[in-house]
């Protein structure tokens, strides 16, 4: 019949159950376990029951002299089996000879185990003892340091390393955790910490954890405490779950992560069969076939996903058990989720850099503060940086010239020539002579040999503009020199080289005359290296009060006049213009209304009729000035606040097209009874 008991016993040995003494314990409880069919549980405290047959619980208890201990035994003669156990543990643990030398057996088994979990960590580990003498170095530290273990243990740490905080965090008993450090390539974050026994100072431990790859971000690094007789205890505060299994399948230990990482109990985890936990886990396998088992992804019960690396604990080619060092990837996984967006929060933040920084002096021509001008200038500022083809996109009169002449004037070769070559002005039977010069006696006329403009271009930049209107017979000779860079003169045999930039230009669809034939498809591909687009006028409104600013005064100077304003309607006039002509055609009527202009204010009056009468802004003012009758001014004014309303609805957009404020709009409809209740 199966019986429980209970018995407290008082420890009487002086030093309390240390190493050796924790291991005579063990020995005694498994012997008695085995006579008398009995398991023996031990509590302390608040301390949970453990077994009575684990060295690493029996030590992790701290249990001194003169505390009381309960013995919880189970099982069939339970009497005479606590009363033995009691006594043994209210003894001084005499030994003789050979039960000392088991005793020693069993805690080199745990060493083994311990030096074995110690190696597979997955942070480095360097450790001193109170003479300052290395006495662990794992593999982890190797990889960081280039240093293998045979160079480092048994010296003193300051023939090694120097530098290190460890002879001071030993000697003051104080620690420092979560420091970072260079270590060779490596960035890592170090707690050290001093080993206290008994409140004295046996030495130091530090942990490394590599953070290269995860830069800025802080681990809450390892604090070990107890070394040497304690190296079990350093488990406890690792990040990584532990979990140690003996050659029977036993689970002996797991320390507080893999508790935690998996969410069971402790008591229901020690010594429980693995097979019973996890009949077809890694660590039954790797117990089998004694073959590690790493990098596995399994999901625990209660859905926490972990990567585990499992290896077999072999002495003298036996396995005496197996260590499972699990970690949960959803904190990395959200560590690389936040390094993703950081990354992207910073590559958008560098082309918002590149975007709106102030460019160079050659872009000082390039009037506008729309995000799409500023898009094509950031593009343009990059291409010149590089030596490769640009296709500048348009509609007439958006500025590509004045875009190629940035990209060239910004460039390396600022020093060297532009030419430029308007494809479309020059007859299809010239243009290669234009292009690529002829010998003397080519044709009728060439009395002389002639440069072409690739020549005339060499070391600076060529501008093709209209690019679109080429002959298509040209296109072929065009494609040669845009391809090698080289040509030959019309009329000659010998092959030119040339180091040119070639900056093209067009306001045609190119890709529909590609499909038409009209186009080649291979020259489109050579120059469409680098495409820039210009948006029209009507799609950067907002540059509009700039641009008629900088013509006013660019105007204003070239006629020695003084400078001139414009009120409000007619700004309001041409910011609703389609702008067919784009920035051509705004510089052309700021020209021809300044010339004309009677004194230094532009109205809506001064303005030609087809931008304020056809534009989208339909005036109410015309109107009003159509009416046969001589009214009052305020008559006036009244017609004209209503239609105005009556078309935009509310004072701020009727003020807009009026010219006028909110406020003035408001206060005026009030006053003529037009505020609708």
């Amino acid at each position: 019949m199966i019986q429980n008991i209970t018995r407290k016993v008082i420890i009487n040995h002086e030093k309390g159950l240390h190493a050796r003494v924790a291991a005579m314990i063990v020995q005694k409880a498994e012997e008695l376990q085995k006579k008398y069919n009995v398991i023996f549980k031990v509590k302390k405290g608040a301390y949970k029951e453990v077994p009575l047959s684990s060295i690493l619980l029996l030590i992790s208890m701290k249990i001194k002299a003169k505390d009381e201990i309960e013995i919880i035994t189970s099982g069939e003669d339970v009497k005479i089996a606590t009363q033995l156990m009691g006594d043994f543990l209210e003894s001084d643990f005499v030994y003789d000879q050979s039960s000392i030398s088991k005793v020693d057996i069993l805690l080199q088994d745990n060493i083994l185990t311990a030096e074995n979990i110690f190696s597979n960590m997955a942070n480095g580990l360097l450790a001193i003892d109170e003479n300052d003498v290395i006495i662990i170095f794992n593999q982890e530290a190797e990889r960081m340091f280039g240093m293998t273990s045979d160079d480092v243990i048994g010296k003193n740490i300051q023939q090694v390393f120097p530098d290190s905080k460890l002879p001071q965090i030993s000697s003051t008993k104080t620690s420092e955790i979560g420091y970072t450090q260079q270590i060779r390539n490596y960035t890592v974050v170090t707690s050290s910490t001093p080993i206290l026994v008994e409140n004295e100072s046996k030495g130091a431990i530090s942990i490394f954890e590599d953070i290269s790859k995860l830069v800025n971000i802080s681990w809450q690094l390892i604090e070990i405490k107890e070394l040497k007789e304690k190296y079990q205890l350093i488990l406890e505060s690792v990040q990584d779950g532990i979990c140690v299994l003996d050659e029977k399948g036993e689970i002996t230990y797991a320390n507080a992560s893999y508790v935690r990482i998996t969410g069971q109990e402790l008591a229901n985890l020690t010594g429980k069969n693995i097979v019973d936990v996890s009949p077809s886990g890694d660590r039954v396998k790797v117990l089998k076939t004694g073959v590690p088992i790493l990098g596995s992804i399994r999901t625990k019960e209660n859905g926490v996903v972990v990567v585990a690396n499992v290896n077999p604990i072999i002495v003298d080619g036996q396995i005496l058990g197996a260590i499972s060092v699990i970690k949960d990837i959803t904190e990395v996984q959200d560590l690389a989720e936040k390094l993703n967006q950081m990354s992207a929060k910073a590559e958008y933040l560098q082309e918002e850099l590149i975007r709106t920084k102030k460019l160079g002096p050659a872009f000082d021509g390039i009037i506008g503060i729309s995000g799409k001008i500023f898009d094509s200038m950031a593009i343009a500022a990059k291409a010149s940086m590089s030596h490769y083809t640009v296709l500048v996109r348009g509609e007439s009169g958006t500025g590509k010239e004045l875009i190629a002449e940035a990209i060239h004037y910004s460039s390396d070769r600022s020093n060297e020539p532009f030419i430029r070559v308007n494809c479309a002005a020059i007859p299809p039977t010239l243009l290669e002579s234009e292009l690529f010069g002829h010998e003397k006696g080519a044709f009728t006329g060439a009395f002389k040999t002639k440069l072409g403009r690739f020549e005339l271009a060499n070391k600076g930049t060529i501008f093709l503009d209209e690019i679109g209107e080429m002959d298509k017979s040209m296109q072929v000779k065009l494609l040669r020199a845009v391809q090698k860079k080289e040509f030959q003169r019309v009329g000659g045999e010998r092959t030119i080289k040339v180091d040119v930039r070639i900056v093209a230009a067009t306001n045609q669809n190119l890709e529909e005359l590609v499909k038409t034939g009209d186009f080649r498809e291979d020259l489109y591909y050579r120059l469409n290296v680098i495409p820039i687009w210009l948006p029209p006028l009507r799609e950067r409104k907002e540059d509009i009060p700039v641009l008629v600013e900088y013509f006013a005064q660019k105007i204003c100077d070239e006629l020695g006049k003084e400078k001139v304003q414009i009120d409000k309607a007619a700004i309001n006039a041409l910011f609703y213009y389609n702008w067919p002509g784009n920035i051509r055609e705004l510089e052309n009527i700021m020209e021809r209304t300044i010339i004309l202009l009677d004194d230094n204010t532009i109205r809506l009056n001064n303005l030609p009729k087809y931008i304020y009468e056809n534009g989208n802004n339909s005036n109410a003012v015309d109107e009003v000035l159509a009416l046969s009758e001589l009214l009052t001014w305020e008559e006036y004014e009244r017609i004209i606040i209503e239609k105005a309303l009556n078309k935009y609805t509310s004072f701020n957009a009727a003020g807009k097209a009026l010219g006028l404020t909110h406020n003035t709009i408001s206060s005026k409809a009030k006053k003529y009874n037009l505020v609708k209740e």
